[in-house]
C-alpha cells in the first residue's frame, strides 16, 4: 500500500519539525565525528541506516498504514527528554533522545507495520552517538594495562628481553607506550556496530545473533594485542619509530580488516547450518 498524499505530507512536516527541533545538537555531534578518530564511524552510520531502509522498501510498500497513540506517547516522551536534558546541557542523553523520538515519529504516522520493518535501521542510528568521554576514560585505562600485559607476555614467548611497567614497555634499546589511543576502546566500538549489522543479517535465531555481537568485543580487543605485539617486536629491532606516523595508522587499518574478517568468517560458520 503506497503513502497516500496527505500522509506524504504530514510524514514530511513532522519530520521538518522534528528536525528543526533536534537541530541545536547535530553541530557539535557532527563536530566529536571528525575530531576524534574513536567517533568517524559516525558518519557512516546514518548512511547505513538508510541502505537498510532502501532494503525494505518492498515491503514497506505492501504494508499498511495507521496512526498509533502508543508512538505519540514516544515521540512526547523522547522530545521532553530532549528539552530536558538540552536545557541541562546533557549532550549524551539529549542525542539518545533524538533516536527515540525518531522512532516515536515514525510509530506515530506510520503504525506497528512498518514501524517493525523500520526499527532496526532507526535504532541503529544510536551508533552515531558518540561515547561519553568520562565512559571511555573508565574503560580504557584497564584495557590498556591489560593489553600491554599480554603483548609483553607474547613478546617474552618470542624470545625477545622486555620489560613492562604499567603500560610501557621497556626493550634494551627503546621503549613503547600502549597510549589510550591504543586501548582498542576505537575497534571494540567500530567491530560490535559491524558485529550488529551481521546479527541483524542472520536468519538462524536469537542465540546466534547475539553470539555475533557478543563475540565482536573479544575479537577486536586479540585484535589489538596483535597489533601492540607487533609494534613491539617491529620496535625492538627497528626502534620506537615504527610506533609513530604512517606504519602505524596503516597498522591500525589492517588490525581492524583482521577483525572484520575473523568476524565475517564466524557469521559465516554460525549460519552454515540452520536451526531446527
Amino acid at each position: 500500500m503506497a503513502l497516500a498524499r496527505n500522509d506524504k505530507i504530514k510524514l514530511a512536516l513532522l519530520l521538518v519539525l522534528w528536525f528543526v527541533v533536534i537541530s541545536p545538537v547535530l553541530p557539535e555531534m557532527v563536530r566529536e565525528w571528525s575530531g576524534h578518530s574513536d567517533n568517524n564511524h559516525g558518519f557512516l552510520v546514518p548512511l547505513i541506516a538508510l541502505y537498510l531502509v532502501w532494503q525494505k522498501k518492498e515491503e514497506l510498500a505492501g504494508a499498511g498504514l495507521e496512526s498509533s497513540r502508543w508512538g505519540w506517547v514516544v515521540l512526547v516522551a523522547g522530545l521532553v527528554s530532549f528539552l530536558l536534558s538540552l536545557a541541562g546541557g546533557v549532550a549524551f542523553t539529549a542525542r539518545v533522545a533524538v533516536v527515540i523520538s525518531l522512532f516515536g515519529l515514525i510509530w506515530y504516522c506510520t503504525g506497528a507495520r512498518w514501524t517493525r520493518l523500520l526499527a532496526f535501521p532507526v535504532l541503529f542510528l544510536l551508533f552515531m552517538i558518540p561515547v561519553p568521554v568520562s565512559v571511555i576514560g573508565m574503560v580504557s585505562m584497564p584495557l590498556q594495562l591489560m593489553a600491554t600485559k599480554l603483548s609483553a607476555q607474547i613478546i617474552q614467548h618470542l624470545s625477545i628481553p622486555v620489560y613492562r611497567e604499567g603500560n610501557m614497555l621497556y626493550f634494551v634499546g627503546t621503549q613503547l607506550e600502549v597510549a589510550e589511543a591504543c586501548s582498542g576502546v576505537r575497534s571494540i566500538m567500530s567491530l560490535t556496530m559491524l558485529g550488529t549489522i551481521f546479527a541483524y543479517m542472520s536468519r538462524n535465531g536469537w542465540g546466534r545473533r547475539i553470539a555475533l555481537v557478543l563475540a565482536a568485543v573479544p575479537i577486536a580487543m586479540a585484535a589489538n594485542i596483535l597489533r601492540i605485539t607487533g609494534t613491539g617486536v617491529l620496535a625492538n629491532f627497528f626502534g620506537d619509530r615504527v610506533a609513530r606516523g604512517f606504519l602505524h595508522e596503516f597498522s591500525g587499518l589492517v588490525v581492524f580488516v583482521f577483525g572484520l574478517a575473523v568476524l565475517g568468517l564466524l557469521y559465516t560458520l554460525l549460519n552454515s547450518k540452520k536451526v531446527a
